[in-house]
């Protein structure tokens, strides 16, 4: 089995990122479960703005892509900016959307039978907001989200600490990545045995 985390955080490595280290602890979990697992930085890689598979000269989007698909588990991880998921995860979320044109032999669309969860972190509100966003697009384009399948992290209101300045790991979130993930990895083992009937 393998899984893909895209860390939709605004800052290129190698800058320390809240968003990175939830995401490195989410690949843990996964790695140490037996799953092969890949990870990107979206932000290094230049993904053009569109609604297609491949935008043309310049896009790396095509590769990341095909990561996309090679995976059973998508693990879409962003950092909260003014309540809302960051603009590289929008960016990310809109590539996507090529995947509703898209469809395999027996006519499904070529999502279907993968699984997605999220990750949110910040230092301000906004997660279930955001999740809700994330759910609903993942989704629409094809993705089963499983039972209780969002990490997230919220800082106290009007301060500056971030996730990565954390003493230690949160006992809930650590609980929510073992909830998560436990599931995720149940869920894409029950679909890549028995997939979604063609409709």
């Amino acid at each position: 089995m393998r899984a893909l985390v895209i860390n939709c955080t605004l800052k290129p490595s190698p800058a320390e990122s809240s968003s990175d280290l939830l995401g490195s602890q989410m690949s843990t979990f996964l790695t140490d479960k037996g799953v092969t697992c890949d990870s990107i930085r979206a932000v290094d890689h230049v993904i053009l703005p569109g609604v297609e598979k491949d935008m043309g000269e310049g896009d790396e989007w095509p590769s990341l892509r095909e990561k996309v698909l090679d995976a059973d588990i998508l693990v879409f991880v962003t950092p909260t900016w003014l309540g809302q998921h960051s603009s590289v995860a929008q960016r990310v979320l809109e590539r996507l959307d090529a995947e509703l044109s898209e469809t395999d032999a027996d006519g499904r669309p070529i999502l279907f039978d993968k699984v997605a969860v999220a990750g949110v972190v910040g230092n301000e509100d906004g997660a279930h907001h955001i999740t809700a966003i994330l759910f609903q697009t993942l989704n629409d384009v094809g993705f089963t989200v499983p039972a209780q399948g969002c990490v997230y992290w919220n800082g106290e209101a009007m301060h500056t600490t971030d996730y990565k300045d954390l003493e230690q790991t949160p006992e809930k979130v650590s609980a929510s990545i073992t909830t998560s993930l436990t599931n995720a990895v149940h869920l894409a083992g029950l679909l890549r045995d028995s997939g979604y009937p063609a409709a």
